[in-house]
């Protein structure tokens, strides 16, 4: 219960001020002139000034509230290492016992630092300010962190932390902690497809007292190793990798253990790297003039990352007008630079409706089959020629071909589908207009190059009546060969009854010759979407294979796949960590780095004091290594009000607040009512009768 008296004017407060005023100066002429009754009168003035000013007397009744403490349990994943998780939760059940013996305290428990997919690094203060969130500064009588001390957010002044109280911190783990980690101080962000960048690493032991040593690493690109070497600990290295892909190139350093250390989590550092294609060139080689020419043309021309270079063949060697050689406007083909010296300049080569002229000797298909074994495109745009004993399949590109023709050419009108086969392809899965069943929504082709069985790898991704192929697909050695046994898809770029998907089709069918990734008739591909991850597996399989994915602590999870489309299926999982995820399906393995290339969280993980003594000291609190022999030492807890030290050798303390709670008042104005009729009355009668005798 609390007394107490406040005022309530019922005047101005200027008004009262000249009341006062004005009744100091009648009270000093009174008492100066020593006339009859002056101190009664000053005294009914001093009541009456004591009405307008309306003390008014108060009782409270007070519940007083316990001092909130927060203790704020490191979750991080370093606090997983060694037996630090035991020593956590022995702290947390000693700290239960010691406030069990001061009833004093409400306290809060607090997790803090797990990672949730998106926070790089232990965030121990942010926990502690939304954990005292709803709780006024002043009930707030400490707070204890228990941590192995790699906390993220400290705040440079101990003003940040909201309150006026010590905070504690009990350290996990041991002095003697060490481990190695990869420290990266070169990481380019992008780089040329085809052309190198310079990684540099540096490799560190922590724990070992500065010694140097010899580490073996290990670099890999894309989950394929690429190098192997011996480094010396504490030095800059630098490493060369080649770009062989545009996208995500991702760079693993790994390096082997060192003994006795805590994890190997960080002996792994990633960089990524994106891939920038340069111009892609192109050579397309056009037979006879035909409507359709100008179609790969326009196609190529209209693509500014195409580098094109087109050879029309209007004159072959069997032509004679009688022109003298001199007067002739067309240029000599360059067979020789193009198809023998600077054959592997080019990304894809085109031949469109070419016949054997003998503009070509044999000798340049033989590069040309050789060019594609070695990893290069071609693709045949076949016409009626392709039927003939002109036929580019009487050379020796015969052998790379995906089907012979039979010699004979179908004339009449059909609808070019997409095939079984084509309908899981990812040249021709889900072309615009194309229905489950019956003919598509695109116009007729009129011709169509018959051929024989395909050859053995060969994939028929559109057909034509009775199923015989329109376009065919190969891979031969490192390179791939397409075969369109049809002349007319320009009348799908013309409108022709609607025309056709012609620029999506002839697109994805260029880039699958160039090898796009995500073209890739099998691939699996990994995208962070939100909080959550994404994974595609692309498959000509009926099923798809168990995908598995690693986490970047080691931990795996199989994902359920849900059939999206036709040779594509999808799923997605959480992301619980940062860091570098790998997949794998079957003999597919797709990486992708989640957040900052190196988390925080592995940076360092050795046990420290450094980080959090400059705040535990600035605030009063104190700061022990729990387990530094072995044996759990956990400090008791002492309630303190104004003690000037706030920790010990083996005691912290926490302040008692005397913070309390109003359940009720109670109000009394004194000169309200009978008790103020009953003073003012007294006054005057007081007055009256000293001036009556």
């Amino acid at each position: 219960m609390t007394l107490g008296i406040v005022w309530s004017p019922i005047v101005p407060l200027w008004a009262l001020a000249l009341a006062a005023l004005a009744a100091i100066l009648v009270a000093g002429l009174l008492v100066a002139s020593r006339s009859r009754g002056a101190w009664w009168r000053v005294a009914a003035m001093a009541l009456a000034l004591m009405a307008l000013a309306n003390p008014v007397f108060t009782q409270e009744d007070r519940d007083p509230l316990q001092s909130v403490v927060a203790v704020v349990l490191d979750r991080s994943a370093s606090q997983s290492l060694a037996d630090r998780t035991r020593m956590t939760e022995e702290a947390k059940a000693a700290i239960e016992r010691s406030f069990a013996r001061s009833p004093g305290f409400e306290v809060r428990w607090i997790d803090a630092g797990a990672s949730d997919g998106q926070t790089d690094g232990t965030h121990l203060f942010e926990a502690l300010r939304q954990g005292l969130s709803d709780v006024p500064a002043e009930r707030i009588g400490g707070a204890i962190l228990v941590t192995d001390g790699q906390v993220h957010d400290v705040p440079a002044q101990a003003s940040a932390i909201g309150f006026t109280a010590p905070v504690h911190a009990l350290v996990t783990g041991r002095s003697t902690d060490r481990d190695r980690r990869v420290v990266l101080t070169q990481t380019p962000r992008f780089g040329i497809v085809q052309q190198s960048q310079t990684v540099g690493f540096r490799i560190e032991d922590n724990g070992t007292g500065g010694a140097v040593a010899q580490a073996a690493v290990t670099i890999s690109r894309d989950g394929e190793v690429v190098e192997r070497r011996t480094v010396t600990t504490g030095t800059t290295t630098n490493v060369s990798v080649q770009i062989t892909h545009a996208g995500a190139n991702i760079v693993e350093i790994e390096v082997d253990g060192l003994p006795g250390e805590l994890t190997p989590i960080n002996n792994r550092a990633v960089v990524v790297i994106d891939g920038i294609r340069e111009k892609l060139r192109v050579l397309l080689v056009s037979g006879e003039p035909h409507a359709g020419e100008r179609t790969w043309r326009n196609l190529l021309k209209s693509d500014a990352g195409v580098d094109l270079v087109h050879f029309t063949i209007l004159r072959p060697p069997e032509k004679q007008d009688g022109t003298p050689i001199n007067e002739l406007s067309l240029i000599a083909f360059p067979t020789r630079e193009l198809f023998q010296i600077k054959i592997r300049e080019f990304d894809l080569i085109i031949f469109d409706r070419y016949a054997q002229q003998g503009v070509l000797p044999l000798i340049y298909f033989e590069n040309i089959a050789r060019y594609v074994r070695n990893g290069g495109a071609l693709l045949i745009a076949a016409g009626p020629e392709h039927a003939t004993s002109a036929s580019i399949n009487d050379t020796p590109l015969e052998s790379i071909l995906p089907a012979a023709p039979t010699g004979e050419v179908m004339e009449r009108p059909f609808h070019a589908r997409v095939s079984d086969q084509g309908r899981r392809h990812p040249v021709t899965r889900s072309l615009p207009g194309m229905v489950a069943e019956g003919n598509p929504q695109w116009s007729r082709w009129f011709r169509l190059i018959e051929s024989r069985q395909p050859a053995q790898g060969a994939t028929t991704v559109m057909d034509g009546p009775d199923q015989r192929p329109v376009l065919m697909l190969t891979r031969q050695g490192e390179g791939r060969v397409a075969l369109l046994l049809s002349d007319h898809i320009w009348l799908w770029a013309r409108g022709y009854e609607g025309g056709g998907p012609h620029l999506e089709l002839l697109r994805r069918l260029s880039h699958w010759l160039m090898k796009e990734p995500e073209l890739e008739e099998e691939s699996l591909r990994l995208a962070v979407r939100g909080r959550q991850l994404a994974v595609e597996l692309q498959t000509m399989a009926e099923r798809p294979e168990t995908v598995t994915l690693t986490r970047p602590s080691g931990d795996s999870l199989t994902v359920s796949m849900q059939d999206a489309e036709p040779g594509l299926w999808r799923g997605q999982v959480d992301i619980t960590e940062l860091g570098l995820w790998r997949a794998q399906a079957g003999r597919l393995t797709r990486l992708i780095n989640v957040g900052p290339p190196n988390p925080r969280e592995f940076t360092d993980v050795t046990s420290t004091t450094r980080l959090l003594e400059p705040l535990v000291r600035a605030t009063g609190g104190g700061l022990w290594r729990i387990s530094e022999t072995g044996s759990l030492s956990i400090p008791r807890i002492v309630p303190t009000r104004s003690a000037s030290s706030l920790r010990g050798e083996d005691w912290m303390g926490i302040r008692q607040r005397d913070a309390s709670v109003v359940r009720g008042i109670g109000i009394l104005p004194a000169f309200a009512g009978l008790l103020g009729l009953v003073l003012m009355l007294g006054a005057l009668t007081a007055v009256w009768a000293r001036e009556g005798r």
